[in-house]
């Protein structure tokens, strides 16, 4: 088979604007490139602007994390000014960060990535007794039922005898890659389904503590502002503090009964994924969720792992880690910005300079972060992984249990699948997470403690200061210099950027780059495979990148007031 080159634009399914460029050669990938195709200017509108109110600027870096970058941006204040926070913020905080990983979890396995596992149009081969039986088969979940498959069977029938399968048209359907037998591919389409009101619960109790969501309400330099007081219908009171727990309780269920026994079935199907996909094994998490004032203490660890050798991981045990801060910098060798060189965040520029998609040059809006001149591989995985090498005792019972039962080991993670897996994990672990967090925020609260902010000024002067945090999609980090009290320089180091890194100076590839080459691709006119790799990472390019004319002409302008 010639070599063949196959350009995606725009992959779907996630969000933003990516393109990937991938060589084929005797039916596998044998080069690659990603390319973001829009250009981030938030880090230009923030310059000037008071650091207090960053946070509610840097939410739009994405219109669906838009929590995470809250978080992060306001602890980028926080560290400069080292401000404490009382325990009841960080229990707030907390929750909402737990609670939006769960929702955002649910809607990446079945709405972003499952229909590159599973058939829709197999299931209408299905026979919906059966697929009860499956599904009944795998948990006790009560909306398993013969009614409910064949209901759904249905509604498949109709789209797909009028011709109507919108969103779902273009899919490939039937692809040799396909290897869900009839009754498997019912029973995930239907979950599919279900899985939009369990999402929208997760959402809604992100709401009760945020004020709103997306773009929550209630953040504040040292804390929340989310008012507490049990007796008050005005604030946060115990009426509302039982439906978030019911909230919880329910997304957690879904995610324990439907969601994490949906991925190992799939998995087991197709555990040729465990290998392929490797590509950078090198992978970095910051610990999260602070249990102290001090934030020394974390319910989730964080590290370093070098070449895929758990033995090689170095702990990260706060968000004050010096050899974290001082070590990363991003590369715009081969991305549309000025200039060639390396620079730490706080010294970054955000200077863009369009030369269209050159391969063997600058190909994309992504810039190359390094952490000590090294790619490294960021999310679910890295911080199952990190997790699993520090003993954690929440994570690592699961990921024992899950590979005996794939009879897979732990070297296999390394993958595709690896990702996927990691996901579901880290989706259990998120959901139990939230309910502890709520039930030591109760107690405090009964406790007689319901402080939740702790005052605190800008003061003149000049200071550099650093958020991190472990979100969805892994490690994020906003980068903030404070000069009299206005923001001089803004860069955010987001989980994508790190993922769909270019090459370096040295022309070293980033994560998606390395992890397709040697992916198999059956049908070249139909690279479904490309897709599972990319898929599995979670891409979310409005988060590393926003649009721009590219003579770099105004596109618009708005007067406010």
């Amino acid at each position: 088979m010639a070599k063949q080159t196959i350009t995606l634009d725009p992959v779907t399914r996630i969000e933003g604007h990516l393109r990937v460029d991938v060589e084929v050669n005797e039916g596998k990938v044998s080069n690659a490139w990603a390319s973001a195709q829009m250009w981030r200017g938030i880090e230009v509108i923030l310059k000037g602007r008071e650091p207090q109110d960053a946070w509610t600027f840097a939410q739009r870096f994405c219109g669906v994390c838009t929590t995470v970058h809250a978080i992060s941006s306001i602890r980028a204040v926080e560290h400069a000014l080292k401000v404490a926070l009382p325990i009841n913020a960080h229990h707030i905080r907390n929750i909402m960060i737990a609670q939006h990983s769960v929702q955002d979890h649910l809607v990446h396995f079945y709405h972003l990535s499952a229909l590159d596992w599973v058939d829709i149009l197999s299931a209408l081969q299905a026979d919906p007794v059966k697929t009860a039986q499956l599904a009944q088969s795998l948990s006790d979940w009560p909306g398993n039922s013969v009614t409910e498959f064949r209901a759904v069977q249905q509604r498949i029938q109709k789209f797909a005898s009028g011709g109507k399968l919108g969103i779902f048209a273009s899919g490939y359907w039937g692809h040799p890659a396909m290897q869900l037998p009839p009754e498997a591919n019912l029973m995930a389409v239907a979950h599919y389904l279900k899985a939009f009101d369990y999402q929208r619960k997760g959402a809604q109790a992100v709401a009760i503590l945020g004020g709103k969501n997306p773009h929550i309400q209630n953040l504040v330099v040292g804390g929340v502002a989310t008012a507490i007081n049990l007796d008050n219908m005005a604030t946060l009171n115990l009426e509302r503090l039982t439906l978030l727990r019911t909230l919880m309780e329910e997304t957690r269920d879904f995610v324990k009964q439907v969601y994490y026994p949906d991925l190992l079935a799939i998995a087991g199907q197709y555990k040729d994924w465990f290998r392929h996909g490797a590509g950078v094994t090198n992978y970095l998490a910051v610990p999260e969720f602070p249990e102290d004032v001090q934030t020394s203490r974390f319910s989730l660890a964080g590290g370093m792992i070098l070449g895929g050798d758990l033995k090689s991981f170095r702990p990260i045990k706060d968000h004050r880690d010096e050899f974290l801060i001082g070590k990363t910098q991003e590369s715009v060798a081969r991305a549309w910005y000025e200039g060639a060189e390396s620079r730490h965040p706080w010294q970054g520029e955000t200077k863009p300079q369009y030369t269209d998609f050159q391969p063997d040059a600058k190909y994309t809006w992504c810039k190359a972060p390094r952490l000590d001149g090294q790619p490294m591989q960021v999310g679910p995985l890295a911080q199952v992984l990190a997790n699993y090498a520090a003993g954690n005792v929440r994570v690592r019972p699961l990921v024992d249990a899950a590979l005996a039962k794939l009879g897979v080991g732990i070297n296999d993670l390394h993958s595709t699948m690896g990702r996927m897996l990691a996901r579901g994990v880290r989706a259990c672990v998120m959901a139990d997470i939230a309910l502890e967090q709520l039930d030591k925020l109760m107690a405090n609260l009964a406790a007689g403690d319901s402080t939740y902010a702790n005052h605190t000024e800008i003061p003149a002067g000049e200071f550099q200061g650093v958020g991190f945090h472990e979100a969805p999609r892994g490690t994020l980090s906003h980068w903030m210099v404070v000069k009299d009290k206005k923001i001089a320089n803004y860069q955010a180091v987001v989980p994508t950027t790190w993922n769909s890194s270019p090459r370096d100076e040295r022309n070293v590839p980033g994560p998606y780059e390395a992890s397709l080459v040697g992916n198999p691709v059956a049908v070249p006119e139909k690279p479904l495979e490309v897709l599972r790799t990319i898929h599995s990472f979670d891409p979310c390019i409005a988060c590393a990148v926003h649009a721009v004319d590219p003579a770099g002409r105004e596109i618009t302008r708005v007067q406010v007031g």
